[in-house]
């Protein structure tokens, strides 16, 4: 079968199974493309018969115009992707009124038919299996309930990966989230540990003091050997690129 597009991923030890001898595939990231970048590559290839900067200017008023509407309580059908807003956390009875200390509102995105008839366009290149290193694999933002997408501030954040155990003496240690516009390093409290364990880490995420996309870093000094820590701490990066909900 001939493919207009091609992926690539490699394969790691699944952490979510008890099955110790599985993978789950994960596809290696291109960079991020925003509004600007995606309109300027339309008419680059002659999809579009307006300018960049026009077609940005409608996208721009277009996402505007779908948040107000989205805030309103409508949901939203493109064909390519479906949105909705939808709310998290118990009420304890039916009298019960929404209250933000322990309720939150959020927006729930899925893709839609006509991005998911385009499935087959694509190739899939399985270009080998990362050993068993340091890294983080998978991240779950519990509030929203994404996964490698949003991060809600002062709220919990799962992370799964291979000897990512928070440890050692070293000051560096420790979970950071890097804003990457300015590349601000904001580390995790040492008390917004829920857990910290070799596969997985449950931490608290920090009051982000700037809105926008973050990337997540894990500096530690664990190793397999339990009577002795690493000389030097060891950093690793989550190739995914997070979110917080004011951007989104």
């Amino acid at each position: 079968m001939d493919y207009m597009h091609k992926i690539k991923a490699r394969l790691y030890k699944n952490l979510l199974t008890p099955n110790p001898n599985d993978y789950s595939a994960r596809v290696v990231s291109e960079k991020s493309l925003g509004i600007k970048a995606i309109c300027e590559s339309a008419t680059n290839r002659g999809g579009a018969d307006i300018s960049a900067a026009s077609m940005e200017h409608a996208v721009n008023l277009w996402l505007n115009e779908m948040s107000y509407r989205l805030r309103d309580g409508f949901a939203i059908n493109t064909g390519y992707f479906k949105a909705h807003p939808s709310i998290k956390g118990v009420f304890d009875n039916r009298d019960e009124t929404f209250n933000p200390e322990k309720h939150t509102i959020f927006f729930n995105f899925s893709q839609g038919t006509l991005l998911r008839d385009q499935l087959d366009t694509i190739e899939v290149e399985v270009i080998g299996e990362v050993e068993g290193s340091f890294h983080i694999a998978h991240v779950l933002d519990i509030t929203s309930g994404s996964e490698n997408d949003i991060l809600t501030p002062n709220l919990p954040l799962k992370i799964w990966g291979h000897k990512i155990k928070v440890e050692g003496d070293n000051a560096a240690n420790g979970v950071y989230f890097v804003h990457q516009a300015t590349k601000e390093r904001i580390k995790v409290g040492k008390n917004a540990f829920v857990d910290n364990n070799p596969s997985e880490i449950t931490v608290v995420i920090p009051n982000l003091p700037l809105a926008g996309t973050y990337k997540l870093e894990i500096t530690t000094q664990y190793s397999n050997n339990k009577a002795h820590t690493l000389k030097d701490p060891k950093t690793t990066t989550f190739e995914h690129i997070l979110t917080t909900l004011d951007e989104y």
